[in-house]
C-alpha cells in the first residue's frame, strides 16, 4: 500500500485564471493518490475596487463559498503548492498577507521539511512570471522547505518552458484559457511533488 501524502493547494485568484490552475493541480494530485485541500486566501481589496472589474466581481461571487486557507492547512500538508497571479513581478498581496500570518508556525518549525512548488499567471509573455516564482521561493528558504520545482524533468516542460514552476499567459484580454502545454505541466508538477513527498515519508518510516 502506498504511503499517503497530504497536499494543500493554496492560492489567490482575482478573475479565475489561477483558480483554474489550482483546480487542475488538485485533480492531478488526487489522481496521484494524495489527499488534497484546495484553499483560496482571503480577498483584501475593497468591495468597490472588486466591483469595478466585471470579471473580478464575477469570480468573487462564484467562489464565495469555497474554503479559505488557514495556517492549519499548511501544517497538515506534506506538499504545499502556492499560486498567485503576478503583481509587478511579485506575488499578490493577498497571498503574501496569508504567508505573513504563518510566523507562529514557522517559529515552531512546523513549515520545514515539506515539499513546496509554485504556479502563476500574467497577461503577457514577459509579465514577471519567473520573478514572481523566485520571489515566492525566497520565503520557502526561510521556512526550511524543500523547493521541488519541475525543472526540465519531463518532455512536457520543453513545451511550457518554465523550469521554476508553471505559468500561464492570459493574453491582452485576460481570457486565454489553459491549453495542453499548461495543463500537462500542471499535472507533471503535481505528480512530481507528490512522488518526492512520498519518497521522503517512506524514508522517514524506514519502509522498503
Amino acid at each position: 500500500m502506498s504511503t499517503p501524502v497530504n497536499v494543500a493547494v493554496v492560492y489567490y485568484s482575482s478573475t479565475g485564471t489561477t483558480h483554474g490552475m489550482a483546480e487542475r493541480l488538485s485533480q492531478a494530485a488526487e489522481k496521484a493518490g494524495a489527499e488534497v485541500r484546495l484553499r483560496q486566501v482571503a480577498e483584501l481589496a475593497p468591495d468597490e475596487v472588486v466591483a469595478s472589474v466585471d470579471a473580478w466581481a464575477r469570480h468573487r461571487e462564484q467562489t464565495k463559498d469555497l474554503p479559505v486557507a488557514t495556517p492549519d492547512d499548511v501544517v497538515w500538508a506534506d506538499v504545499v503548492l502556492f499560486g498567485s497571479p503576478t503583481r509587478f513581478g511579485n506575488i499578490a498581496s493577498q497571498l503574501k498577507q496569508f504567508i505573513d500570518t504563518l510566523g507562529p508556525q514557522w517559529g515552531q518549525g512546523l513549515l520545514a521539511d515539506k515539499v513546496y512548488a509554485g504556479f502563476t499567471s500574467s497577461q503577457t509573455d514577459h509579465g514577471g512570471q519567473e520573478s514572481t516564482l523566485l520571489a515566492l521561493y525566497n520565503t520557502i528558504h526561510h521556512f526550511g522547505g524543500l523547493i521541488v520545482s519541475p525543472g526540465y524533468t519531463d518532455p512536457v516542460k520543453f513545451e511550457d518552458g518554465n523550469p521554476y514552476g508553471v505559468g500561464h499567459v492570459t493574453g491582452p484580454s485576460n481570457d486565454e484559457e489553459l491549453g495542453s502545454p499548461e495543463l500537462n505541466a500542471l499535472d507533471h508538477m503535481a505528480e512530481r511533488a507528490v512522488e518526492v513527498a512520498r519518497k521522503l515519508k517512506t524514508g522517514e518510516n524506514g519502509e522498503a
